[in-house]
């Protein structure tokens, strides 16, 4: 299977996001502003050392590659790559914004609302297709996270703004093909960088002291940033990038796990069935790979026999 090791990098990667509370918990009494600040320079440093020291070879490449494009083929990269370091900076900001003044629920409802987003714009964007089967899988998805906005539609609409700068990013990023993805997502990073530096003495708080702080920044921006990234650029290069945003709901869901039995947080029987929902959606969406997974094991099985 062609397409396996782009799956398996996108479930990795949103694997590892589903985890994120377990490092960000720890330094939750710092403001959300300078944890973000931190982790945006700490990505940009650490990239840009690695570009340099270990990868200036692909880094000359890349570069050589762009001098060899036509005009309108720079111009459509300058824009793919600007834009995506855009709509990242805007998911970042919006994803603090909301959760210092609007509400925790709504951040983790926008990482179910995005996968439906993403398939939308990839499907009227894109040209991307779609069985009647992912039509389901979709169906399926806008029915548990409506459940889950039953209570608060404020909620659902700062979802969306969330949800959609994401949304952007992976379909921008899918036509965003010809460099290496490690260069791309140190341009991305970088830039994004660049534009809150001029913030930072405004915004920021008073210097950290404390060792767990850093510690988790470093490991918020390697386990929980620069690597999920990458795979998730990476397996944008194979499958298609509705594919890639179903995929997301894994995210949430592990999140959820981990309030419901690390956190003690109260869950109710509404939420239980929306995220059920959700999870069938999941498998729904891509059943056709997960068939085809099972028919290639049946069929090594009977030669191996």
């Amino acid at each position: 299977m062609k397409t396996t090791k782009y799956y398996i990098a996108a479930i990795t990667a949103y694997t590892i996001w589903g985890f994120f509370s377990l490092v960000l918990r720890p330094i939750h009494d710092y403001a959300s502003l300078d944890i973000l600040f931190f982790r945006v320079f700490s990505c940009s440093i650490l990239m840009l050392l690695i570009c340099f020291l270990f990868k200036r070879k692909t880094l000359q490449d890349t570069i050589s590659i762009f001098k060899s494009l036509s005009a309108s083929e720079k111009k459509k990269a300058i824009l793919l790559n600007i834009g995506g370091s855009v709509f990242l900076m805007s998911n970042w900001f919006t994803f603090i914004y909301v959760m210092n003044h609007v509400s925790v629920k709504a951040t983790s409802l926008a990482y179910l609302v995005c996968p439906i987003l993403t398939t939308l714009l990839a499907y009227f964007i894109l040209h991307e297709k779609l069985s009647k089967t992912q039509w389901i899988s979709v169906g399926l998805s806008i029915s548990g996270c409506l459940l889950l906005s039953y209570a608060d539609i404020m909620d659902m609409f700062f979802s969306i703004i969330i949800g959609f700068t994401y949304a952007c990013y992976l379909v921008s990023q899918r036509v965003n093909k010809g460099f290496d993805k490690f260069i791309v997502l140190t341009f991305h990073i970088t830039l994004a960088a660049l534009v809150l530096l001029p913030f930072y003495p405004a915004y920021s708080g008073p210097v950290p002291t404390e060792f767990k702080f850093y510690f988790c920044i470093e490991t918020i921006a390697i386990l929980f940033t620069i690597f999920p990234l990458f795979l998730n650029l990476y397996a944008l290069s194979g499958i298609n990038s509705s594919t890639v945003g179903m995929l997301l709901n894994i995210n949430p869901m592990i999140a959820f796990g981990l309030a419901n039995f690390v956190y003690h947080e109260k869950i109710s029987a509404l939420q239980i069935s929306a995220y059920g929902i959700i999870f069938i959606a999941v498998l729904v969406f891509n059943s056709h790979h997960l068939f085809a997974l099972k028919q290639k094991y049946i069929l090594s099985s009977k030669d191996s026999v």
